[in-house]
């Protein structure tokens, strides 16, 4: 049966009415007007208009290409199993990895042809040494939106470099409240050094945390309500992630896959919920709590409800392939043009050829829809 539809408004409706925009919306509103090589960005009270010029970067379909996800690793201290498979796996050797200076190039290349969203991924970003250094150099460059995706397990101690270094966001992965269960899903025994990384965000201009869950059909679907507890208790912006085919077990199957709209339903029958505004390419759909408690909730539903239409993202691997869908089946290769001495002009050609042909949507749901041959580890989530 198909999932029904989560309520939905026009992500422009109310911004300039009660004043309900988004936490990030509401942060961006504070700055100032900045110019950018490839376009203008104003601000208005609740939220931000950005103006590209013919330079910046559009697929065939027309949609705006501006959020690009850079992997820096494809190592990782946890083996989660909707990710990576419990039998050893070989990484990419060091060489095959970017160097952090081609992980530079790259990104001003990228900011020369209109991204102006990166978000930091791995594997585990943490786990390599000079991720702050790197976050710094992004800042630098002026990327209007500077985020990480972690697992939390070093975060604690990183937090404040974090921050100093130029970061806006961050989204740390929490598949379970439970020690035991957390271990389950994790194979690992990180659960306090995790909830001290959330604590830390918290404590820090980097505050309120995304937190991400993974929800699994008989694994940890009993949890949701006390997810939306822990957003409710702790401020944090709780969000809920449909089940997807990466992982390396090929273990997904659809009656695996909690939707986001069974989610919605459980907590709005406990917590009626109020719909936050959000631009249409944002992956999640926002709430808060209508009682006025502290934290939101945010559905992210790529299965039952995907949001490929509005998709605004490419992603780069940490051994330097360009893919334009998660779910694609080809990866384009920049890391061979950028050792055959190609110049930036010529980078930025491959780059567009590519965006260009950008799928028109993900097809999971589809008869014939096969896996990518790459799991989440080493796509960057």
């Amino acid at each position: 049966m198909a999932a029904r539809a989560m309520p939905e408004r026009n992500w422009a409706e109310g911004l300039a009415g009660n004043g309900r925009a988004s936490r990030s919306m509401e942060r961006s509103a504070s700055s100032k007007m900045c110019i950018f090589s490839r376009g203008t960005r104003f601000h208005t009270a609740n939220r931000v208009l950005f103006f590209w010029s013919e330079m910046s970067l559009q697929d065939k379909f027309g949609r705006q290409i501006t959020d690009l996800r850079i992997s820096v690793t494809d190592r990782c201290n946890f083996r989660c199993v909707y990710c990576r498979s419990a039998d050893p796996e070989n990484y990419r050797d060091h060489d095959q990895i970017l160097s952090w200076k081609e992980l530079e190039r790259l990104a001003k290349v990228f900011y020369e042809l209109g991204i102006r969203k990166v978000r930091m991924t791995g594997g585990e970003p943490l786990v390599r040494s000079g991720a702050e250094e790197y976050v710094k150099y992004l800042s630098d460059l002026g990327f209007a939106d500077l985020s990480m995706t972690t697992n939390g397990h070093l975060l604690a101690e990183r937090c404040e470099g974090l921050m100093a270094a130029g970061l806006h966001r961050i989204n740390i992965s929490l598949d379970s409240l439970s020690p035991q269960k957390f271990e389950k899903i994790t194979r690992t025994k990180s659960f306090n050094s995790v909830i001290n990384g959330i604590d830390a965000v918290q404590k820090s201009k980097l505050g309120p945390a995304k937190v991400n869950a993974v929800m699994v059909r008989g694994i940890n679907d009993d949890e949701v309500e006390a997810f939306a507890e822990f957003a409710r208790d702790r401020g944090v912006i709780m969000r809920f992630i449909e089940f997807m085919p990466l992982d390396a077990d090929r273990h997904w199957s659809r009656d695996r896959v909690v939707a986001a709209a069974e989610v919605f339903d459980r907590i709005n029958a406990r917590w009626p919920l109020v719909q936050i505004p959000h631009e249409k390419s944002e992956t999640a759909r926002k709430y808060r709590f209508a009682d006025g408690a502290q934290g939101e909730i945010g559905l992210i539903a790529p299965v039952t409800q995907p949001f490929c239409g509005h998709c605004s993202r490419i992603r780069l691997t940490a051994d330097g392939k360009l893919r334009t869908c998660l779910f694609s089946k080809d990866d384009h290769d920049l890391r061979a043009y950028l050792r055959d001495g190609a110049s930036d002009g010529e980078l930025e050609t491959f780059i567009k050829s590519v965006v260009n042909e950008k799928e028109e949507g993900h097809h999971i749901n589809d008869p014939g829809f096969v896996q990518p041959n790459r799991t989440m580890v080493f796509i960057g989530g």
